[in-house]
């Protein structure tokens, strides 16, 4: 099948297949006499397998590991345990980071009149504001990620 294919039947965009073949998530696809992209079902279940891993969150590198143990039938299944338990504390990190957020903004909003007076804490607050504890630790250990 062509890419447009194994996008509508991964549930991954053409973009991304592209993109998932250049950093080496999946191989190479096989070329037509054309050079158009050639993929298989196995593919298409990897593709999958990696939109799946992303929809829950997991990171390119981690997706990488995930992908090796999935394709190796020897693989201890303690080693995809602890990468499953270090992304749901990750998680557990971001949720808090988010729910500090949420309470400083609604704080915020509390102390905003919204009438028609220039006035406005919100802004104030985040034109003062120093990082959240939670953001300045991801900050000061050189992991800062995209929520």
């Amino acid at each position: 099948m062509n890419i447009g294919e194994a996008a509508r039947s991964s549930g991954v965009s053409a973009k991304m297949v592209r993109h998932y073949e250049e950093i080496g998530l999946i191989p190479a696809a096989q070329r037509t006499l054309a050079g158009y992209r050639v993929y298989s079902q196995n593919d298409v279940h990897t593709l999958r397998f990696i939109r799946q891993a992303r929809n829950l969150g997991f990171s390119m590198v981690e997706i990488k590991k995930l992908l090796a143990l999935w394709q190796d039938r020897k693989r201890p299944s303690r080693k995809v345990k602890e990468l499953a338990e270090a992304h749901i504390r990750e998680l557990d990190e971001r949720i808090t980071e988010m729910q500090d957020m949420k309470r400083t903004l609604e704080t915020l909003v509390v102390n905003c009149h919204g009438d028609e007076h220039p006035e406005c804490p919100i802004l104030q607050g985040l034109e003062t504001a120093s990082p959240l504890p939670s953001a300045r630790r991801r900050l000061v250990a050189g992991k800062r990620k995209t929520l």
